[in-house]
């Protein structure tokens, strides 16, 4: 069968052979997928092992994406403009590396929550690897806005600055967290590691607009700190990120094997097992 795997570091906790395994039974595709745990230094040795045992594809977590781009011949368009890559496929002309990441969290916002972004402000908290990701995605959906916040506004510029030309009519920019207080949003999503830390951004009271969504690209049985502090300051709805691991699972299967799988049965078991 077709051998396929997550490659990280830590990966012994990855939700994805479950995931995976799901869709390969729906869709009738014969295939293993497995964790696969490389050291800190020796990802190319390890992905190079997996291919040459017959591996067909990967997905790649923490903290190798920037490894996955440099590693793959060819991108695709929108791991391109995000500079990251969480998915190989193997093919004969050579490695493809795509990032389903953005992709994930917008139909997770637009298919399973029926969060329209477009016409609406959208701020994104965040510069580093997941809000690189989820950047060509949210611009591709023409909100009015796309505000950048994180508290390195360096940061946060330079990834602005990335996309000024791809969606013109998408008033686009950056700042640090404080410069949020005294605007509002109709949609804001946390790709900041605050969570891991049990932590949250420190945001300006107010920002949230009648009837907005919340959403933290983190999930855990019950509120993560961030979507704690959101529901307090008048987030009318507030989710986490187990919708996006799924949909960004599924585009890499439909990457690989030519077929999307259906997700609504396997986010409601995956939100059964967690408890919330």
């Amino acid at each position: 069968m077709d051998r396929y795997a997550v490659i990280g570091n830590p990966v012994s906790h990855s939700r994805s052979p479950a995931i995976h395994a799901a869709f390969a039974r729906e869709t009738g595709q014969r295939l293993t997928y497995e964790a696969l745990l490389a050291p800190p230094d020796g990802f190319v040795d390890a992905v190079k092992r997996f291919r040459s045992e017959g591996g067909r594809g990967l997905n790649v977590t923490v903290p190798f994406k920037l490894d996955a781009f440099a590693f793959a011949d060819t991108h695709t368009p929108r791991a391109l403009a995000a500079g990251a890559v969480n998915t190989l496929a193997f093919g004969p002309d050579g490695v493809l590396g795509d990032n389903t990441d953005g992709v994930g969290l917008v139909r997770d916002l637009t298919q399973n929550l029926g969060c329209a972004l477009h016409g609406r402000r959208v701020l994104l908290l965040g510069a580093g690897g997941a809000a690189r990701g989820a950047m060509l995605p949210l611009l591709d959906e023409h909100p009015t806005s796309l505000t950048l916040a994180n508290r390195s506004i360096d940061k946060a510029d330079a990834l602005a600055a990335r996309f000024p030309a791809h969606a013109p009519a998408v008033a686009l920019d950056a700042c640090g967290f404080a410069a949020l207080a005294g605007r509002r949003f109709d949609v804001v999503i946390n790709a900041t590691a605050a969570s891991l830390a049990n932590d949250a951004p420190p945001l300006p009271a107010g920002i949230y607009a009648p009837q907005s969504l919340a959403y933290d690209m983190m999930y855990r049985r019950g509120d993560t700190p961030y979507l704690a502090a959101a529901r307090r300051d008048g987030a009318a709805r507030v989710v986490d990120g187990l919708g996006m691991l799924v949909e960004q699972a599924a585009e890499s299967f439909l990457l690989w094997r030519g077929v999307r799988p259906t997700t609504a049965p396997v986010l409601a078991e995956l939100r059964r097992q967690i408890g919330g």
